[in-house]
């Protein structure tokens, strides 16, 4: 058996006690918590589960930021035989009701037996409880307090995660991933990128996601190589001491979307670079959101005089309902853009989408048309999937909104097109408007006006027929100069004659998923029912 096929909890059997992993702490210094040390905190957990009465059948609720207690919880479930689902905390919401509103959404679907926090959730999380039927949260260091290691793991669940997804399109979804689907999956990226106890790896990402979950943390304990963890509030805070440790510590693997390159870009000078090095990294996973070419080629502008190979750049595309990962680059090949062939399925014509790769193995994608057949190479349609690591089903009512489904094959709702063998991904299906035959996507256009420097997640595109009228939506969120006449530029060259608004809300007032991404039709349905009426107006060429 190679190490990228073992299984969730075979890492329990004989846990290095010179491995581990490393968390940022509050001054400048890392705590490093070995395998060996995590082992016994996992079996205590499972024991302090089991004396709770959770076992088989149960879900346990993790609510906690990245830190031992939270790999202790999530494989402690699994040791007593439960199925672990991962929430985002409170940080990852700037409105208390926002939060609560979501949060209480996601418990009452997934329906846990016991709901595991930190000291951080625990108020927000008893206010939950005190409105619905779910029970009282636990502190997790109280939960372990007096708990005696168990002897070892039960057998583990048929479902090994509930998984939810991002809820771009609306209210998220619970997604079921088996112990085979999620094992496959970490076997894949294993041998995709070559993952191996000797290569240590870094993230900042939240664990509640699954790219920092599945991509990160599963992949790296289950493997056994080091892991240096940050908060995403240390990355916000500092992306040089991220960076310092990549270099200090010969990484050679990490992960995150578009924006975190572009947040480096934003905040890092040549000169706070001086004396690293970045030519350990191998692997730089980007995915989760749509890819900027323009990013990529600054991002290795800036660290390649450093080191940094323009091979470790590995676009890649994942799913919660494929588990992760679908498509990724292999390392050392080099990105690539290519422009979509013209064609009644259309796409923004004229514009450059980055390659995320080839499948994975024992994994298939194919581009379909409206009927579901299949499309020739070049043209755009629907990306499915089909193969291993394909979720199970979801959780209760799975609701449509979204597009995506699970069947004998993964219809993702995304559309992209195939060249070569290689993914190009444009953006989500009903977050389009047909114009002249041809479907534009909101990511597209938000991707040209990043490109004209209105930064990710200041700044929302929405896309759709109003009173019977095609509609163009720029949601600012702190206008600066000259992010209206952009704007207006770039949507009404791309829409031709659909009616161009702009909505101004405060600066951190555009609506997003727990990932960050615009939760663009949950802003639509606001706009419509009129929640901005005092705000919106039509965009024109002229700033105010």
């Amino acid at each position: 058996m190679g190490i990228g096929d073992r299984g969730l909890l075979d890492w329990l059997d004989d846990p290095s006690a010179e491995r581990g992993l490393y968390y940022a702490n509050r001054g400048d210094g890392w705590d490093f918590w070995s395998y060996r040390d995590l082992r016994d905190l996992v079996l205590r957990t499972a024991a302090a589960l089991r004396a709770r009465e959770v076992g088989a059948g149960d879900v346990v609720a993790l609510v906690q930021r990245s830190g031992p207690g939270f790999v202790a919880t999530f494989f402690g479930a699994l040791a007593a035989g439960a199925t672990p689902c991962t929430i985002a905390p409170p940080f990852a919401f700037q409105r208390a009701d926002d939060y609560e509103r979501h949060a209480a959404h996601l418990l009452t679907t997934v329906g846990p037996r016991i709901t595991v926090c930190d000291e951080e959730s625990q108020e927000r999380l008893r206010r939950i409880a005190a409105v619905t039927d779910l029970p009282e949260p636990a502190v997790f260091g109280e939960l372990v307090a007096d708990a005696e290691p168990s002897d070892g793991p039960l057998s583990l669940p048929e479902t090994a995660l509930v998984q939810f997804t991002s809820g771009s399109s609306g209210f998220s979804r619970g997604v079921r991933i088996s112990a085979e689907a999620l094992r496959t999956n970490l076997a894949g990226m294993g041998r995709w990128l070559g993952c191996a106890p000797e290569r240590p790896a870094i993230s900042w990402l939240p664990v509640h996601h699954d790219m920092g979950l599945v991509g990160f943390l599963l992949n790296v304990v289950v493997t056994g190589f080091d892991g240096h963890m940050l908060q995403p509030d240390d990355f916000i805070r500092s992306p040089q001491r991220y960076l310092r440790r990549i270099s200090e510590q010969r990484i050679v693997m990490t992960a995150m979307p578009n924006f975190g390159l572009s947040y480096i870009l934003r905040r890092v000078r040549p000169a706070d670079l001086e004396g690293l090095r970045f030519d350990s990294l191998r692997c730089v996973i980007i995915g989760a959101e749509r890819i900027d070419p323009r990013v990529l080629d600054d991002f290795h502008a800036l660290l390649g005089p450093y080191g940094l190979d323009r091979g470790a750049l590995l676009p890649a595309y994942g799913s919660a309902e494929a588990t992760l990962a679908v498509t990724g680059l292999a390392p050392g090949e080099g990105w690539s853009t290519r422009e979509p062939d013209e064609g009644d399925a259309g796409s923004l014509a004229g514009t450059v989408v980055v390659g995320c790769g080839r499948p994975l193995e024992d994994r298939t994608v194919t581009i379909v048309s409206d009927d579901g057949d299949e499309v020739p190479d070049g043209q755009v349609g629907e990306i499915v999937v089909s193969g291993v690591s394909i979720a199970d089903g979801y959780v209760g009512d799975a609701g449509t909104a979204s597009g995506t489904s699970i069947g004998d094959r993964l219809r993702t709702g995304d559309a992209g097109f195939l060249r070569d063998g290689q993914l190009f991904v444009i953006g989500r299906l009903g977050d389009g408007l047909k114009v002249s035959g041809k479907m534009v996507f909101a990511e597209s256009l938000e991707t040209l006006l990043h490109q004209r420097g209105i930064p990710e997640r200041r700044i929302a595109v929405l896309l759709g027929v109003r009173d019977g009228t095609p509609t163009g939506v720029a949601v600012f969120a702190g206008a600066r100069d000259g992010w209206r006449s952009a704007a207006h530029e770039v949507l009404s060259e791309w829409l031709g004659d659909a009616e161009l608004l702009a909505v101004e809300v405060p600066r951190g007032g555009i609506a997003v998923t727990s990932s960050g991404k615009p939760r663009r039709r949950v802003i639509w349905k606001a706009l419509c029912g009129g929640a901005y009426e005092d705000t919106v107006r039509p965009l024109t060429a002229e700033d105010d």
